[in-house]
């Protein structure tokens, strides 16, 4: 299977502005609106935000069908509401804000399971701190990052861990080093979503990265440099699409960038960049 082209639509009202190109309201009509254009547009998949991960508001049953009436696939659902939300994370000194960030995250696994998706973990990874030492949240990552897996492994289906840049996490930066960790702790059925903005920042080749992890690459987050859309910015993108088809990676190309200078001016430049740099 060839590389394919994704869409992030967020559902989360209080990440409106954030680098998410489509922002419907938070309704079924909004979503499948929402779906529409990116089917219009020619995308192959989206990425969705939702803002809880509740199957009477979001029915997995309903994410299959409205994504099939418009002949695009579910890319992955996102869990960044807990954190923009509900400010909890999976390394919080408390742990109950711990579980009830797990307890969020096991919500959209079972959402995106069933709609035949990974889960994303992200923001709500959170950091280390005076109150909770690296090696304490490490512990702390490695274990839910291991239960969460397993109950994605049910709907079979992996997790998708994502390394962000230095003003996010102090957790991992790196993707090579973020590799290690999920090895180290035998997290078989994570794997790591590869966000170009974040790499290009905190990686010397982001190329040379995704080579580097091989297999363990399990989505790819489409952005250049300044977080807008490809060809927007001075990430070489050449370099990276040629790794990714030496890994074998035969997955999404999803465009998380900030909808500047419009949603429609954002979505359409990606998927121009991605004819020119992966289908043409």
């Amino acid at each position: 299977m060839p590389l394919s082209s994704a869409l992030t639509i967020c559902l989360v009202e209080e990440a409106r502005g954030g680098p998410f190109v489509l922002h419907p309201p938070p309704t079924a009509a909004g979503l499948e609106a929402a779906v529409r254009t990116a089917a219009e547009l020619g995308y192959d998949g989206v990425e969705v935000f939702p803002p809880s991960p509740s199957a009477a508001d979001w029915p997995a049953a309903e994410l299959t069908r409205l994504t099939g009436s418009h002949g695009v696939r579910l890319a992955a659902i996102g869990t960044g509401a807990g954190w923009v939300r509900h400010r909890v994370h999976l390394c919080h000194p408390d742990a109950a804000v711990r579980r009830a960030a797990e307890d969020f995250i096991l919500g959209i696994v079972d959402l995106a399971g069933g709609a035949g998706a990974p889960a994303i973990i992200g923001s709500l990874q959170g950091s280390s701190g005076p109150d909770v030492p690296r090696g304490a949240a490490l512990d702390h990552l490695a274990a839910a990052l291991g239960r969460l897996a397993a109950r994605a492994r049910t709907h079979g289906q992996v997790l998708l861990y994502e390394p962000l840049n230095r003003y996010e996490t102090n957790l991992f930066n790196r993707q090579a080093e973020a590799a290690a960790f999920l090895a180290d702790h035998t997290l078989d059925d994570v794997r790591l979503l590869c966000d170009l903005f974040h790499m290009n920042i905190e990686e010397e080749d982001p190329a040379a990265a995704l080579r580097s992890c091989g297999s363990r690459v399990g989505h790819v987050h489409f952005a250049d440099s300044n977080r807008r859309a490809v060809g927007l910015g001075h990430t070489a993108l050449e370099p990276v699409v040629a790794a990714l088809r030496a890994i074998g990676y035969d997955g999404f190309l999803s465009a998380e960038v900030l909808p500047l200078p419009t949603p429609l001016d954002a979505a359409r430049r990606t998927i121009e960049s991605y004819r020119r740099l992966v289908a043409g």
